[in-house]
Order: structure tokens, then C-alpha cells, then sequence
């Protein structure tokens, strides 16, 4: 299994079978109108007119040339949309529960990290920061390893990996995440490359472990102003289309395949999903060929037919889309499908060389 040692960024993007995949961190997990239809248009100009929602609550521009690369870069810095510098882009890898209010305790504190990235000492490209501090945890299960969180009490900084964090409160935030990254880097956890590997092996000081998260909150369902998206791909001309006929005036995005639309009137959904119940909402899948160079197989057209929660389909070994167990997956080899059940995509398979008729043909 080959793992890439990065995530792609605007700065630094990284090249995949349908073009460079150009990668938009929202700020606070917002973009106004204005950032939306302007990513929209430049997606359409500069692209293939897809945008992938991460589990990072990320946007993915896909299907951009290289030799238009440049002047994106110039049309999202003008729309305060990235970085001024490849190396400010990569410190600010930060997800932000998307249910906050302007002047709250999560704005405030996104704005004291912000102030603090710059003290923080280098660390692997992929280790980010969870600002998970609405009424209860909600991020658990998005990719990050320095975890703000409420406890019943108050506010814990927890290292991903253990069970409980440190006791903390507003002021001392930003000191204490310094603190757990130098101990990272001293302890040699960059060998590991993530906290919770890094646990593993190493001891976390006791005093950072005295106090657990409150109980966990629900995820944001497709329903009212929230739009899930199939595989988490978004038809730019169709977001277009419903924030004009919304008269939305901001979308906010998740790491659960879900947006949400602020001051949203009701409308038609333009093809996105709003029944929580829906199964494309709960099955994985990557972009397969040929969007995706090391993929054999067409992943997304045999999923829209066999959709079920606990599905995932992955155009090779590698697991992009979901990058843990599931109870069933299909992954792409030489053009045909193996069976991996209750494992990763890389785990030995049950069945091999499966045709998608075979899949698709119940067994008698």
C-alpha cells in the first residue's frame, strides 16, 4: 500500500488521472456567498466543474491544469480564500465544528490559534488541530491530533489517542497547545508522523490526562438548510444554482459529506441529498479511474446502484474514501473488484476478480 506522505493544498497541489486536485482549508469552516460563487466560476473555468468535500471539512478543486495553476492561485487569494504563503497554508490546518456564533468561544479561540501557529514548531504535514467546542464533541471522528474539546466542566485540550485531556481554560489555550506540540517533536513523535500513533509507544505526562470530554454530540443531517452530498463530489453549476435560488447568504461545511446554508429560503435541492436516510450518504467511494491515476476500476457508477450503509468501494488498496473497516468493500484490482469483508481495503479478500455483472447479479 502506497500512503501519501502529504495532503494536497493550493500552494501544493498534487496531481491525480483527471488533473492537480487544489485544496480550499475554509476559514472557521465558512466561505461567504461571494467566496462560493466566485470557487464555483473559477471551478468551472479552472477545472473539471468538481469540488470534493473532505473529511477534514475541506473543499477540492479537481481537474485544474498546470499551466493554470498560477493564476488560480492569484483569483482565491483575491476572493480571502487561502494563504498568503505555502507555509502559512500548511500551519493552518485547522477543522472547526460548523456550529458556531460570531463573538463566541469558538471564534475566539480559532482566533487565538491563529495568533499561535506561527510559534508552533514544525511538525508532519498531515497533524492538525480539532476546535470541537460546541455543546459537545462532534469532531471525535475527523482526522486531527491536538483536540479542543468541552468537558462537562469546561474546556480540555486532548491529545488524539487518549482517552482524557488536560484541564484548561480561554487564556490558557494557546500555551498549552504549544506546549503538546513541542512535547511531540522532543519526544521524537515526527518518526511516527501522528499523535495517536505516537501514543503507542510513548507515555503522554499524566497531568495532560486528568479530565474526559463531555458526551459526544449528534452529527449535522441532511434536512431544512443542510445538503449532503453524494461521495462528498459537488457539481459546482448546481451549488451555484441553489445558493441563487436559496438567496443563501453563506454555506459552512463539515467533514460528514454535509453543507450548510445560512438565511436559506426554501427551495428545489438541485440534486443534493436531504433525507438523512438516504444510502449514497452512508456508502464510500473514491473517484476511480479515470479521475484517479492509480485506480482500474469505475468506482461511483456501480455504487449509486448497489448503495447501503457499510458499503465502500475503492479504486485501489489504498482506501482514500475511507480509510478504515467497513463491513463491506470493494476494491479495484487489474480492472476487476475483491471482496474484503469487515476489514480495510487493504486486508486479504474473501473473493477475487469479481466482475461488476457478478456483483450486481444476486447469488441464487
Amino acid at each position: 500500500m502506497s500512503v501519501k506522505g502529504w495532503c494536497p493544498g493550493a500552494w501544493r497541489p498534487m496531481m491525480s488521472g483527471d488533473g492537480l486536485i487544489v485544496r480550499i482549508r475554509p476559514r472557521l469552516a465558512r466561505l461567504t456567498r461571494d467566496q462560493t460563487l466566485g470557487l464555483c466560476t473559477l471551478s468551472q473555468s479552472h477545472g473539471n466543474g468538481i469540488i470534493d468535500l473532505t473529511s477534514r471539512a475541506n473543499l477540492q478543486m479537481r481537474g485544474v491544469r498546470e499551466d493554470q495553476h498560477e493564476d488560480l492561485l492569484k483569483a482565491l487569494y483575491d476572493l480571502n480564500l487561502i494563504d498568503a504563503t505555502a507555509e502559512d497554508e500548511a500551519r493552518r490546518n485547522i477543522t472547526v465544528t460548523p456550529l458556531w456564533d460570531q463573538g463566541d468561544f469558538t471564534t475566539r479561540l480559532h482566533a487565538a490559534i491563529l495568533q499561535t501557529l506561527p510559534d508552533m514548531p514544525t511538525l508532519p504535514a498531515k497533524m492538525g488541530i480539532a476546535i470541537d467546542t460546541g455543546a459537545g464533541p462532534a469532531l471525535s471522528d475527523t482526522s486531527a491530533d491536538f483536540r479542543f474539546e468541552r468537558s462537562d466542566t469546561g474546556l480540555i485540550l486532548r491529545a488524539d489517542g487518549a482517552a482524557k485531556g488536560k484541564e484548561i481554560n480561554e487564556t490558557d489555550a494557546p500555551q498549552a497547545l504549544l506546549d503538546f506540540a513541542n512535547w511531540f517533536i522532543t519526544t521524537d513523535g515526527a518518526t511516527a508522523g501522528r499523535m495517536a500513533k505516537h501514543l503507542k509507544t510513548t507515555a503522554l505526562p499524566a497531568a495532560w490526562q486528568d479530565t474526559p470530554p463531555a458526551a459526544s454530540a449528534a452529527r449535522i443531517q441532511p434536512g431544512g438548510n443542510a445538503y449532503g452530498t453524494p461521495f462528498g463530489s459537488i457539481d459546482a453549476s448546481a451549488l451555484a444554482a441553489l445558493l441563487q435560488d436559496s438567496k443563501a447568504t453563506a454555506l459552512r461545511v463539515t467533514p460528514w459529506r454535509v453543507f450548510l446554508l445560512e438565511n436559506a429560503h426554501p427551495c428545489t435541492p438541485h440534486g443534493f441529498i436531504t433525507d438523512p436516510a438516504d444510502p449514497l450518504l452512508h456508502t464510500h467511494a473514491c473517484p476511480g479511474a479515470p479521475a484517479c491515476a492509480a485506480a482500474t476500476v469505475d468506482t461511483r457508477h456501480l455504487a449509486r446502484k448497489i448503495a447501503k450503509p457499510g458499503l465502500h468501494i475503492s479504486g485501489c488498496s489504498k482506501g482514500c474514501a475511507h480509510p478504515r473497516p467497513a463491513p463491506t468493500t470493494l476494491v479495484g484490482n487489474n480492472g476487476a473488484f475483491d471482496l474484503v469483508e469487515n476489514g480495510h481495503p487493504w486486508d486479504a479478500p474473501r473473493q477475487r476478480g469479481l466482475t461488476p455483472a457478478q456483483i450486481l447479479t444476486p447469488a441464487s
